[in-house]
């Protein structure tokens, strides 16, 4: 089960380094590593994920929308979601591709993918070249069909960690090559997001206490060397959520973590977050969520009782 860090009394610290919580979900669907006939053909089809088809051996005719790409070994090519594509192979010899489909909640990630003017990164690029290594081990990890299920579920999720480490830094670089404007806004609104975090692990009921301030945000701004204006808008241009919004966001993220450990009660929630008093938080709670916090973990409970039983 999922919880919170609740950061106990520390004392005193000369220095302090707060990182962001990782609560990013990353899924990986049909991954395939396939061996296919000269005259082998995929019919047009389309999906609602990302795509990263590589080709080992051989050549690849890629059809995406309107677009076409021949693809040779060592060549990558990225696919948007709900784009028609179809394929067939066109070389001399067999083709040896891998097909990963993926999908994801981190917001920067996303926005970062949405403007990626480039489809196909060619072998003699750096990007296909740091890409390959990662692929291999993502597929070499599926392979090994006789490991324990739960070691080759985790070296399945380390490896596509690191392939999605690795694309990051490739979507950075192309990002600040098409509009250095992009990837300026993008560092920044990643920066806001680290605080903003910050605040909700430090005290999370002053969010709800002062409802109509701008609490934090100014702070942030003033720590970035930039009005609470700018810092507003940048934050919305990347996330299209508003700074305090995202905050109200992730407190009432920790307290559905919370929630969902029936070892504690309301009012130890209550107060492990900061509110004064357990009513307060119940009202906010259900200002943000439209149910109360026991309605909601009653309603919690309920679903994990049959997936723990196996049905």
């Amino acid at each position: 089960m999922s919880t919170s860090f609740i950061s106990p009394e520390w004392g005193i610290s000369l220095s302090e380094t707060i990182c962001p919580d990782v609560q990013t979900t990353v899924n990986l669907l049909g991954i395939h590593l396939r061996e296919v006939s000269r005259d082998w053909e995929c019919p047009s089809h389309k999906h609602d994920q990302y795509e990263i088809n590589y080709v080992l051996q051989g050549t690849q005719q890629m059809r995406a929308g309107t677009h076409s790409y021949t693809q040779q070994a060592g060549d990558v090519v990225i696919l948007p979601p709900g784009i028609p594509h179809t394929s067939r192979s066109v070389g001399d010899q067999s083709l040896v591709y891998v097909c990963i489909h993926f999908e994801m909640n981190d917001r920067v990630f996303l926005s970062l993918l949405e403007r990626l003017h480039q489809l196909v990164f060619r072998k003699d690029s750096m990007a296909a070249q740091q890409i390959q290594p990662c692929i291999m081990k993502l597929v070499q990890a599926a392979e090994h069909e006789s490991q324990h299920m739960i070691t080759r579920r985790i070296r399945l999720q380390a490896a596509s960690f690191e392939l999605f480490s690795v694309l990051w830094e490739i979507l950075l670089n192309e990002a600040a090559q098409v509009s250095p404007s992009t990837y300026a806004h993008m560092e920044l609104a990643h920066q806001i997001a680290a605080r903003l975090q910050g605040i909700v692990n430090r005290n999370p009921s002053q969010i709800a206490e002062r409802p109509d301030s701008h609490y934090g945000i100014d702070d942030i701004a003033a720590e970035l060397g930039i009005s609470p204006s700018h810092c507003n808008r940048i934050f919305h241009q990347v996330f299209a959520i508003s700074p305090r919004s995202y905050l109200s966001n992730l407190v009432l993220h920790k307290s559905k973590l919370l929630l969902a450990d029936p070892q504690m009660s309301i009012q130890d929630i209550a107060t492990t977050l900061g509110y004064r008093d357990i009513a307060h938080f119940s009202r906010q709670f259900k200002r943000w969520s439209g149910i109360s916090p026991s309605h909601y973990r009653k309603t919690h409970l309920q679903m994990r009782q049959p997936l723990e039983a196996g049905v």
